[in-house]
């Protein structure tokens, strides 16, 4: 009950609305916008551009309602001072959905937004949209709303809506990009659904779409899966890409990256610990020269299992000797897993790089990329129509 007493708004009743209109002669609730709000103020985080075309569809919206609208990427807002929003502001966040949470730019973004005294705030993700066959399988939030609501309210703000928007997957180091068709599908069913969204938060309205119980129940399941992913799943993924022999040092990775987690080692291109695996790196590659490197996560975890596998036994041939069966735990196993696979994965993927060198080694890891064949494809948002 806290949690739902947190996103409780400040609204114009239905009564005074009627009042207001037929005194002043408004046809609609649209004229009570501007007495509302001040502006519509944007941050957004986009990798392949489904959070930016969001932001833009709720834009579109507001400039329909005569509202003052800013759009802000926040990688671009980087050592800049955002200033506190006026208390008639409102002010949206929209991001994708890493690992069942948001991305950690925009966690770290709204951990540091400033305090307000009462403004009207709503969260948006756009997630996993997946097509399979006639039937749209929407994505998981995860701990998302949960964790920006409570942060936010705790800085002051009002949370007005929370609304998860299921565009298509674009993460293609899991599963074959979805096709155009598909696409252009999902694209068409969601789009009216955003606009309604954005007509309730500039009339001052609730919407809470991402606080239904199916939603609840998802999400709270596979809340435990969002904290391993902020912990240790995004730097596995950061390990697993590499550039092919296709790659002609263009440098638009580089250039692009919006963590700036893409860098020059020995001539080629080399992916830090600080990639958020937004994809856009890979999708927008002229070349097509980016792939996940399947085969050396595979080789990765089967190095990992056989280390493990010894020193397991080591530990179980000494609880005999020493009386030491509480090193047999299955626990122990687990957390001896944990502490090996990432030394092992973020030196692999070092003598990876060096050995990319090689014609042999560069075929062998580019050729066990599922990423590097036709049919897995590239993700591509729609052209705006």
């Amino acid at each position: 009950m806290i949690f739902f007493r947190l996103i409780r708004p400040n609204f114009i009743s239905k009564t005074r609305q009627k009042l207001l209109q037929k005194k002043l002669g408004w046809s609609n609730q649209i004229g009570l916008i501007n007495m509302k709000y001040k502006e519509l103020v944007i941050y957004y985080f986009s990798g392949t551009g489904n959070a930016k075309r969001t932001a833009n569809w709720i834009k579109e919206e507001a400039e329909k309602a005569n509202l003052n609208v800013r759009i802000e990427n926040i990688v671009q807002l980087k050592n800049k001072v955002i200033e506190k929003p006026d208390k008639n502001s409102l002010i949206g966040f929209i991001s994708p959905t890493h690992g069942f949470h948001f991305p950690e730019i925009m966690r770290k973004f709204i951990r540091l937004f400033p305090k307000a005294n009462n403004c009207s705030a709503f969260i948006m993700n756009t997630r996993a949209g997946i097509r399979i066959g006639s039937k749209t399988l929407r994505g998981i939030s995860g701990v998302l709303h949960g964790w920006s609501s409570m942060v936010l309210h705790r800085k002051g703000y009002r949370i007005t809506g929370l609304f998860p928007v299921d565009l298509p997957s674009n993460w293609i180091s899991l599963h074959p990009a979805i096709g155009k068709k598909g696409t252009d599908i999902i694209f068409r069913t969601i789009e009216p659904k955003v606009r309604h969204f954005a007509s309730d938060m500039i009339q001052g309205k609730r919407n809470y779409k991402g606080l239904s119980i199916s939603n609840l129940i998802t999400d709270t399941l596979i809340s435990p899966i969002s904290v391993l992913y902020m912990l240790f799943g995004r730097y596995f993924f950061a390990k697993s890409f590499i550039a092919s022999s296709k790659c002609d040092m263009c440098g638009l990775c580089e250039r692009t990256c919006p963590v700036g987690a893409i860098k020059r080692v020995d001539n080629r291109m080399f992916w830090t610990h600080k990639c958020e695996s937004c994809m856009k790196c890979m999708n927008s590659c002229p070349q097509k020269a980016i792939e996940t490197a399947h085969g050396f996560l595979f080789i990765t975890w089967i190095i990992t299992s056989v280390i493990v596998g010894f020193v397991f036994n080591l530990l179980a041939n000494i609880s005999e000797i020493e009386n030491m069966h509480w090193l047999q735990n299955g626990n122990l196993e687990s957390l001896l897993s944990w502490l090996l696979v990432f030394p092992i994965l973020f030196l692999g993927y070092r003598i990876t790089h060096w050995l990319m060198r090689f014609k042999l080694f560069e075929r062998f890891f580019v050729l066990t990329a599922l990423t590097h064949y036709k049919f897995w494809g590239r993700y591509k948002s729609p052209r705006k129509q």
